[in-house]
């Protein structure tokens, strides 16, 4: 494992429009959630989980960027194995919880590797992989890019130190691989007025195309990545953050993580969007702002790097 720290270049706002060519959207796989998971509830978490019938489905999200330095991941899926290995949750209060939580549509061909061949992308050719938080639908296919920078937040990273993670669906088996390139990077201040609401930025590549964001609330150290194209409009990638765009416009927290964390999240990405108003806010679970990713502008048009 290795730590990476980038600076942003003093005037972030400046960014290079030509380093981001193509972004795609794969689904690795589908799953569905309980409503009162997705939109919150009154209810204790523990009651509408184990009674809970109202599923609602939800597509496992991965972005590829066509970086003009390289292949660029943001999130890797889901392994398959979480339903064909009956051991993939080692302990047993996880696999009775999850199968309560959570049903999932997914098959050997939803691995990431298969996916990512079958698109005409080669594995192999990641550079980097930003991994939004370490839950198991986010990390499933790091084994199939052994060769790639996992970044990921040096406050998420901490919370494998703890005694029990599990008991926050971080499993540390799939997580803690021999082969895994594993990167915490911290945030640091830019001086630039369009993030001045976060804590400090995090510039993946160094021209200011990709920058992280710390977006806490689902989990402590959870990021979100903001790309900007001279193809469309910017994205801000957001994981989990919320499992709808119109969630955050609406200040409306899902069943689970930090609700007073989120909130305060979901203002500061609010202002970043009243700074650039033709954002669009994609979060890894959602049907419609993956619809508006592939409508935006072409911006899943092959493009030639200048």
């Amino acid at each position: 494992m290795t730590a990476t720290v980038h600076t942003l270049p003093a005037a972030s706002a400046s960014y290079d429009e030509h380093a981001v060519g193509a972004v795609h959207a794969f689904s690795t796989g589908r799953a569905f959630q309980h409503q009162e998971h997705r939109n919150g509830s009154v209810l204790p978490q523990l009651w509408w989980v184990l009674t809970s019938q109202s599923w609602v489905g939800l597509p496992i999200s991965v972005f590829l960027i066509e970086h003009k330095d390289g292949l660029v991941l943001f999130d890797t899926g889901l392994d398959p194995a979480i339903v064909s290995n009956p051991e993939y949750i080692s302990q047993a209060i996880g696999r009775f919880l999850l199968k309560r939580i959570f049903r999932f549509e997914i098959n050997p061909d939803d691995k990431l590797g298969y996916k990512l061949r079958t698109s005409g992308f080669d594995p192999r050719q990641v550079r980097k992989a930003i991994i939004s938080h370490l839950h198991f639908d986010h990390i499933g296919g790091i084994d199939d890019i052994p060769q790639a920078e996992l970044l990921v937040s040096q406050r998420e990273w901490d919370q494998l130190s703890g005694p029990h993670p599990e008991r926050d669906w971080i499993l540390r088996e799939h997580i803690e691989r021999p082969e895994a390139n594993w990167c915490p990077i911290s945030f640091e201040s830019s001086g630039d007025a369009l993030f001045s609401s976060f804590t400090g930025v995090h510039d993946v590549m160094g021209d200011g195309s990709l920058i992280l964001l710390p977006t806490p609330g689902h989990t402590p150290g959870s990021l979100s990545m903001l790309v900007r194209s001279s193809l469309g409009p910017p994205l801000l990638l957001v994981g989990d953050l919320a499992y709808s765009a119109d969630a955050i416009v609406q200040d409306r927290v899902p069943g689970t993580g930090d609700a007073k964390q989120l909130r305060s999240t979901y203002a500061k990405v609010r202002q970043l969007k009243a700074n650039l108003p033709d954002l669009l806010i994609i979060p890894s679970h959602d049907d419609a702002a993956i619809s508006q990713l592939h409508s935006s502008r072409n911006l899943e048009a092959t493009h030639a790097y200048p």
